[in-house]
């Protein structure tokens, strides 16, 4: 039988339970005590009662460190998670050494991400630090032994994230993983109007379904995400004019398949993008998520429409993984290389200058040296100037981790060849010397230069001026890099201002109003704020 400290929450509810004492039976039993002589404490008993109890621990007064793993749907998790932490008190910090408890939020799509995942707990255990675990790892596969005794949050209850990590910082292992319903009905996840920090205070990314349709056979992210859940179209429409009205200039429609979006609620991708496009202010823009191409072919004509839209980006990201009929039908993709083409060469037709990124992936199980060249020939026939290429992992408890596996040397050599295939072009050469708008939002990556984006979402280095940033700039374009375009200002160029009202600022949360925005309470205040809480929880746990 296992002790009582190694029994975990499901809930705070939890904390009641069948067996404990009755108020009529503890009133009884008070008739009965015998005042006793409490004998003085040694030094060595003084000494340990310094240290307060959990129970004595004021929550919302700790600073806390978030680190997240994993695609922009994640990331737009974590910004939800340090908003409403902050709006609870909690100071979210950018220093891991001096949080007193780190929020780890995972991926599971490759094996290198969840091996910093599970390093990131080692370390903070070994610094001693209290530990919450979110993202697609835990909610996948919670019983892992590296999890034991941890909290968790699950992928669907980031709103109730500042429960967890109270319950934690108190000394217990909470989880919760259940799924949003209503009326038995599966819904996209949590509220999108909840207090969040965004990371880049100038894009707001919304997700606007989790889940997908498809049951690919290598794919971790199913396990955590599930099927298709979408939210309803105004929610987003709401979320997405809460946000103009904070200074965002630019929105990322994130999932984990956009293409689907709307198939279990009655609607769809173009229908949701014509109602977002009508409250973009002109200068903003909006750019749509990876989709899969079963879901985009019967919306080509509409899907056109949209990204010819000044204030859509002309950008697409369809993952092909592989130029092999056969390799993709051992994936489950439920579409074949020549469905792939189709959306391409339609979008390219009618949506001139359009950028398509695509993902492949590398020694899949069974991929043959003839399998591998098909995927060679298809790069070199689109030049995809956006092009995610993945050396294939199994990933436990996948069908795909149960075929015959393709020799690891294989892999790295078939990883590195579409890699060199991948240099040996130049998407960019032929636009120096045009002349672009382009909205810039944010610094790069060495700080040297701002990183705008041009009309097809291509990376354009300005220099870093201050009056810039988050704003619309005419450049001419003087040099090209494999990965961006260099351009510079026009002298007599009119900087346009997109945004609504001022950005907020770095750190501060959405949603709240500069009045009520987190602010330390008073330690008095704060530790009469939680006595309250206390006693109510009190209350309701002895009857």
């Amino acid at each position: 039988m296992p002790a009582a400290c190694d029994s975990l929450l499901e809930d705070i509810e939890d904390i009641v339970s069948a067996q404990d004492v009755k108020p009529h039976d503890r009133q009884f039993a008070r008739k009965n005590v015998v005042p006793k002589v409490r004998k003085r404490n040694s030094q060595k008993n003084v000494q340990a009662d310094d240290d307060p109890p959990s129970d004595s621990i004021i929550p919302g007064a700790q600073k806390i460190w978030i680190r997240t793993w994993g695609c922009s749907h994640n990331n737009s998790d974590g910004e939800y998670m340090a908003g409403q932490l902050a709006s609870y008190g909690y100071k979210i910090t950018e220093n891991a050494a001096e949080a007193d408890l780190w929020l780890l939020n995972s991926c599971t799509v490759k094996s290198p991400a969840e091996d910093h995942f599970r390093n990131s707990i080692k370390k903070a255990q070994e610094d001693d630090k209290k530990v919450v675990l979110a993202g697609c790892v835990p909610q996948a596969q919670p019983r892992q032994d590296y999890l034991k005794g941890l909290s968790i949050i699950g992928v669907q209850q980031i709103d109730r994230v500042v429960e967890v990590v109270e319950e934690t910082i108190k000394g217990h292992s909470v989880r919760l993983l259940g799924q949003k319903k209503d009326n038995g009905k599966r819904l996209g996840g949590a509220r999108l109007d909840l207090p969040k920090i965004r990371k880049n205070p100038l894009i707001e990314i919304i997700s606007i379904n989790t889940g997908c349709l498809n049951a690919c056979t290598y794919c971790k992210t199913k396990h955590a995400r599930g099927d298709l859940a979408s939210y309803p179209t105004e929610e987003l429409v709401d979320r997405a004019k809460q946000s103009f009205q904070e200074g965002v200039c630019e929105i990322w429609l994130t999932s984990e398949d956009t293409g689907a979006y709307g198939r279990d609620i009655g609607t769809d991708l173009p229908t949701l993008l014509w109602k977002l496009v009508e409250v973009i202010p002109e200068g903003a823009m909006l750019r749509l998520g990876m989709t899969n191409p079963p879901y985009i072919l019967e919306h080509l004509e509409e899907m056109a429409k949209i990204l010819n839209h000044p204030r859509v980006y002309a950008f697409l990201h369809i993952p092909v993984q592989s130029a092999s009929d056969s390799i993709l039908m051992e994936m489950k993709r439920e579409y074949c290389v020549a469905d792939f083409k189709r959306v391409v060469d339609f979008l390219k037709e009618k949506v001139p200058g359009i950028t398509i990124a695509t993902d492949i992936i590398c020694g899949f199980p069974g991929e043959t040296d003839e399998d591998f060249q098909d995927t060679m020939k298809l790069v070199e026939e689109y030049r995809f100037p956006s092009l995610f290429i993945n050396q294939f992992y199994p990933r436990p408890g996948t069908p795909a981790a149960k075929m015959h596996q393709v020799p690891a040397l294989v892999k790295k050599q078939r990883t590195k060849d579409l890699s060199q295939l991948f240099h040996s072009y130049n998407p960019y050469d032929h636009k120096v010397g045009e002349r672009q708008r382009v909205l810039v939002t944010e610094d790069s990556f060495d700080c040297q230069f701002y990183v705008a984006h041009n009309q097809f979402y291509e990376q354009v280095l300005v220099p870093k001026d201050p009056e810039f940033m988050g704003k619309m700039v005419e450049v001419d374009i003087y040099e090209a890099g494999k990965h961006f375009m260099k351009g510079r200002p026009l002298s007599d160029a009119n900087v346009f201002t997109p945004s609504i009202t001022r950005p907020l600022a770095k750190g501060e949360v959405s949603g709240i109003t500069e009045s009520a925005q987190p602010s330390p309470l008073p330690p008095s205040t704060a530790l009469l704020h939680y006595i309250r809480i206390h006693v109510l929880l009190s209350r309701v746990i002895s009857g």
